[in-house]
Order: C-alpha cells, then sequence, then structure tokens
C-alpha cells in the first residue's frame, strides 16, 4: 500500500522469456478502485504512446496481444483499464498473465488507489452507483471492491494513491514513473512560417525574426531556404542573431521546466518571418540544435517551404 501520495515501484513482474513471438511488446494492466481515477490514468499513458483499451475482459488480453504481434501493426505498448466487474476476474488475470510470460511480453500493473472517505465524495459528486453497490450501501461496494483487490496491489508494479491528487499531479506522477522525471518529459515541436500567410494559432510561443537581414535580397540566395548551409550561415551570422537565439534557448529552458512540472508535456514554437522561407527555416533548426543539446525530443518542420516563392 502506498503512503500518502507516493508512487511505489515495486520489482519488476515476470520476465518474459527470450525469443518469444511478441518479445519487445509491452502491456500495461491499469486496475484499481472505482472512482481513484483509472480513466485519467488511461488518457494519460495514451498520451504517452501507448495503445489503451478501456474496460476490456482479462480473457481478451492474450488474443488482443496475438491479434497486435501478427499483423505487425506496429503497436508495441498496449494498456488496458481492467474492471472488477467481471467477477471471474483473478482467476482469468492470472492465466492471462502466466500467458503473456510463455509469450515473452514485458507486463505492469498500474493500481490506482484512494481512502474510502475520498472515493465517496467522489461517486456523490458524479451521483453515479458503484460498479459493486447493487441495492445496498455505496461503502459496501467500495469494500468488497478492495476486498477483491487485494492481492492484486500488493502484486502491482507501480501503486498511487490518489486520495490528495488534482487530476494534474495525477498525470505528473504517472509521467515519472513510466518516462522518468523532468524536462526530457516534454516534446517540443518547432515550426518556422510566414507571416504574410498568417500567425499559427496553435503555438505556444511566436518568435519574429523579421529584425534580421533579409536574404530574399541576395540574388544567391534568393533562390534557397533557410535549410541551405549559405543562408543558414548568412541569417546566423547576422548582426542579433546569436544573442537573440541564446536569449530564447534560456527562456524555452525555463518554461519547459515548469511545463514539465505542471503536467504540460507538448509545447509549441512558432518562428516566423514575412514569407516563411529563409530567416525562420534557419533560426528554427538552429533553435532545435540548442535545445537538443539540453536533452530534450525536439521536431521541426517548416509551413511554408512548399508554397511557391513569387
Amino acid at each position: 500500500m502506498s503512503q500518502g501520495n507516493e508512487t511505489t515501484t515495486h520489482a519488476d513482474g515476470p520476465k518474459g522469456h527470450i525469443g518469444g513471438p511478441a518479445e519487445g511488446f509491452e502491456v500495461m494492466l491499469i486496475t484499481g478502485m472505482s472512482g481513484a481515477g483509472r480513466s485519467h490514468a488511461a488518457h494519460s499513458i495514451e498520451d504517452m504512446g501507448w495503445y489503451v483499451v478501456d474496460n476490456m475482459p482479462p480473457q481478451l488480453m492474450v488474443p488482443m496481444v496475438d491479434m497486435m504481434t501478427a499483423s505487425k501493426s506496429g503497436v508495441h505498448k498496449l494498456a488496458a483499464v481492467i474492471d472488477v466487474r467481471s467477477r471471474d476476474y483473478f482467476t482469468d488475470l492470472s492465466a492471462m498473465l502466466s500467458h503473456l510470460d510463455d509469450l515473452g511480453v514485458k507486463t505492469r500493473i498500474l493500481f490506482l488507489d484512494a481512502d474510502d472517505e475520498v472515493l465517496i465524495k467522489r461517486f456523490e459528486a458524479v451521483r453515479r452507483p458503484h460498479p459493486l453497490q447493487r441495492s445496498g450501501r455505496l461503502i459496501d461496494g467500495i469494500r468488497e471492491e478492495r476486498e477483491m483487490l487485494e492481492n492484486l496491489e500488493e502484486r502491482a508494479d507501480i501503486v498511487i494513491d490518489t486520495s490528495h491528487l488534482s487530476i494534474h499531479q495525477l498525470s505528473t506522477k504517472l509521467y515519472n514513473a513510466l518516462m522518468g522525471s523532468g524536462p526530457t518529459t516534454v516534446s517540443v515541436h518547432i515550426f518556422s512560417f510566414g507571416f504574410k500567410y498568417g500567425i499559427p494559432i496553435d503555438a505556444d510561443f511566436v518568435a519574429d525574426v523579421r529584425f534580421l537581414p533579409n536574404p530574399y535580397w541576395v540574388p544567391q540566395l534568393r533562390g534557397l531556404n533557410g535549410r541551405d548551409e549559405p543562408v543558414s550561415d548568412y541569417v546566423l551570422r547576422s548582426d542579433g542573431a546569436t544573442e537573440f537565439l541564446d536569449a530564447y534557448e534560456r527562456a524555452i529552458e525555463i518554461a519547459v521546466n515548469g511545463y514539465a512540472q505542471e503536467d504540460k508535456h507538448y509545447v509549441t514554437i512558432a518562428i516566423g518571418c514575412t514569407g516563411g522561407q529563409h530567416r525562420s527555416v534557419a533560426m528554427s533548426e538552429a533553435l532545435a540544435e540548442r535545445l537538443r543539446a539540453h536533452g530534450l525530443n525536439v521536431s521541426v518542420s517548416a509551413r511554408e517551404l512548399d508554397r511557391r516563392q513569387s
């Protein structure tokens, strides 16, 4: 049982047999007390790149893994929310875990818990009955579920008590448990654009680099773009380019550290010039290189490069 709000990580679960047909495939079972945050945990894990299936009967897990590995779908991480409303829960679950072990599948169990008083308040807030309440009291359903799940909680790899957690704090704990902590959990996308084609509405940061000399007015550079070395050199050696990158790199570094703590794991940075062909492209690539040096996962695109220059 976890203490307070801490995340408890136990020893790894059953080891897959080397060379099994599903070697390299991972399965995460999301379970725990109803009302403890299973659905939100599933959404957070899906955002981390897992294929998530909600309310899956345990006996369907092995066929699902077989189908995904046989079809070469490209999915290597399957997460399933397991619901206690299946009365054959423990028998089917034990057999399923054993079969996955034989296939060489790495399995982990995430167990979410909360105090009885907290669960009661959450059910009353949404005005829904507990799955095991039937015609009895709410607390009776909670106690029955806790008894059913007792052995499963003991074998869980990750146990999180959500009694005093907000949904954002729960997401942060999941990221810490599954992907590590800190700014490296934040994915950064940088794209260049041209102001003449409109300011992007989906960016967290918008930078204007039109203060730099425009390579468009240099005849030998006009037909090139910011990914070409002559243009990149021209832009980056311009007065103010290095100073701008130094300051912007520092600002983004500070923001990303804060985002990692506030459950924001995707950041979009837009860098614009007039036409989106030269200065913004070169500065985007340069900023991406600097951020990658901090260990960040950075991708780059250029919105306007497919447009014909006038």
